[in-house]
Order: structure tokens, then sequence, then C-alpha cells
């Protein structure tokens, strides 16, 4: 079966985007590849429609992606061309073709998770299942390279689809109900032999998620002191329900003098060493566990960006420590990419190697 992808864009506002990669990241889970994407203005309806009357005629399903504002005006504008109405919010089907109309961003991937996949589904008479392999900090040569082995046992029986966000690379297995399960089985297996060190899950849950499982599961809690990452680490976990049960405070020591106050941070330390530093860092985590109202730590000290301290240390170097009752392990980083990028690429790392942590206990 044959689709694609239409995104209307506002080209006369610069600063307005219309992100479809989620919609169509989610297409892909879902074992649905569009062959086209056509990217139109939103106010060229002679465009549109032609789009639409050609598409219609060589695909299976035409999905269009717009900004939430379009939806009635697009929805309205289908209407018209195709003369049949919506059988639900975002969908509209005829005989021969599959229309959707969907917002950008997340929303969207949801309705195509919820509604779109299994109206195709339903089309198609082909079930198609998914396995999913979440990976944190895992190098990009040790990835692809498990991805060719995983292609090559697949035997074209399998699509696989990786992205990297933040430290996370998250790889999908698709496959149809007519591929052996020896063959699906075969392919997690490769994952998890060359990705061990590296995988956090086998489901589709965030590393937060599995974080919050694992100390409730060995009954223990957690304390954050975050400097650069601002409180993100903290946030991160309060995000996942139930997290009031094990997450017992989260400290933003941004200001050396809150490092030597609230967390007993040495001031010869901090003097000889810097704040961005192994040893601050380590001093950190073990302030936390002195306190003695936690079982393990997280403490974040790093340089974020655009620029530089007075230490001159460069960009992206940061140091992220975490603490039991037994010891405190410190992991070094130079990270790249912008100030977002390496804020949220340590809060991913902290996670990970708390939960690392936790999991060994």
């Amino acid at each position: 079966m044959k689709y694609a992808g239409i995104v209307l864009r506002n080209v006369k506002n610069s600063i307005s985007t219309v992100d479809g990669t989620a919609v169509f990241d989610a297409l892909l889970s879902g074992g649905v590849y569009p062959d086209e994407i056509v990217y139109l203005p939103y106010n060229a309806p002679s465009e549109i429609t032609a789009a639409y009357t050609r598409l219609t005629l060589e695909c299976d399903g035409v999905f269009l992606v717009c900004d939430k504002v379009l939806l009635s005006y697009s929805k309205q504008f289908l209407v018209s061309l195709v003369g049949y109405q919506f059988i639900e919010e975002y969908l509209l089907e005829t005989e021969r073709c599959l229309f959707a109309v969907l917002p950008d961003g997340e929303a969207g991937a949801e309705v195509v998770r919820t509604e779109l996949l299994p109206r195709i589904d339903r089309r198609r008479k082909n079930k198609f299942s998914r396995m999913v392999v979440r990976t944190m900090g895992a190098p990009a040569d040790k990835v692809n390279l498990a991805i060719k082995h995983a292609n090559e046992v697949g035997r074209g029986k399998i699509d696989l689809h990786a992205s990297e966000k933040h430290g996370e690379v998250r790889i999908e297995a698709v496959y149809d109900s007519l591929t052996p399960k020896m063959v699906a089985d075969e392919v997690m297996r490769i994952f998890a032999t060359e990705l061990d060190q590296y995988i956090y899950a086998l489901d589709d849950k965030t590393i937060a998620e599995q974080l919050v499982e694992a100390l409730k599961l060995h009954r223990i809690r957690l304390s954050t002191a975050e400097s650069f990452t601002g409180g993100g680490v903290g946030q991160a976990i309060v995000k996942v329900p139930g997290a009031s049960a094990v997450f017992y405070e989260g400290l933003n020591t941004y200001d050396n003098g809150s490092k030597l106050s609230r967390l007993g941070v040495n001031e010869y330390t901090l003097k000889q060493k810097g704040a961005v530093s192994d040893e601050v860092a380590y001093e950190m985590a073990a302030g936390l566990i002195a306190d003695g109202n936690c079982d393990i730590s997280i403490a974040t000290t790093g340089i974020a960006g655009p620029q530089s301290d007075r230490s001159q240390k460069p960009v992206g170097l940061c140091y992220i420590a975490v603490g039991t009752k037994e010891r405190v392990r410190v992991f070094r980083f130079q990270l790249s990419g912008d100030r977002e990028n390496i804020t949220q690429t340590a809060i991913n790392l902290a996670l990970f190697y708390a939960y690392r942590e936790v999991i060994k206990k």
C-alpha cells in the first residue's frame, strides 16, 4: 500500500513553523512509510487541490499536517474537495482512500497512534507489531553496527527506525503478522547483546519512569543537588506519577555559597578545583547522603554555555555524581550542541546513571 503526506506552512511568517516530524515518526512506528511528503503554503488552494487530486489517485492514504489553527479550514477544504464527511474528528474515508487532517507535533502523533494506525490496519488486513529498545549514551558507531546486524538477521522482514534526542537513542522494530517470531526474537537479542550497557528499557518507558519504578522496587529514596541543570533532573522525576513515594528533595545549588552551606562542599575544593570539577560533584552528592534522608543522590555541575565562565573550561564540560551510602561515582562528559541540548542531555544521563546504580542493588 502507498501513502503520502502533505504539510501546510505559512510561508509569509518566517518564525511560524509546522513540525511534522513527530507525526511521521509515529506513522513509521506503525509500519506506515510515506512514499512522498509535499510541503505547500496554506494560502495556495490551487496547489493544495492539485496535490490532493494527484495523491488520491496514486495512494491508499493521504495525511495532511498543519498548525492547529488551520485544522477547521483544512477539514472543510477536504470535505468540499472529495464530497465525503469526516467519520471521526481527524479521519475521512472513501472507498479508494483514507484521509487524515492532523495537528502538528505530539498532538498529531497521538492521533496517529490511537486513531489513524488502527484504521490503517483494518484497511490493509494485516496487523503490525513493534518492539522498542531505549538506550542512553550509546556511541553512534555501536548503534549503527547493531542496526546493521539486526537488518541482516531481519532479512527485510523487519523495518528498523532509530531516532536520537538529548543522548537517548530510541530504536523501533516494526514487523507484520507474517514475520516468524524467531526472526523478531533474534533481532531483539542482537540489540540486547550489542548495546547491553546502554539499554535502560525494552519497552516504551522514559528513563525517569524507569528510575522511579526501580526506586519503588528497591524501597529507596533519592535526592538531587543541581547546579547547571537548574532543577531539571528533579522536574523529570516528579512528572512521573507516584514519584512522591521515592523522591525526598531537590536542591538548586547554583551559587557556590549554596554549595558550601547546603551541601557541605569544602571551600578549599571550590577555590582549588572550581565549581565545575570532579571533586565538587563528588562532595555535592556526598553531602546529600551525609544528611541521612536519602539512600541515593544525584549531583550535577557543568557549563551549559553559550559562553564559558571565568574558569575558561570548555562549554559542554559537565560532571554527574551518583552517591549511595557505600560509594560516590562521578562521570565526566564533554557534551556538544546548544545550551538546551547540553542541559537536557546531562539531565538524561544523570537519570540513567542513577537508574544503573539502583538496579545493581
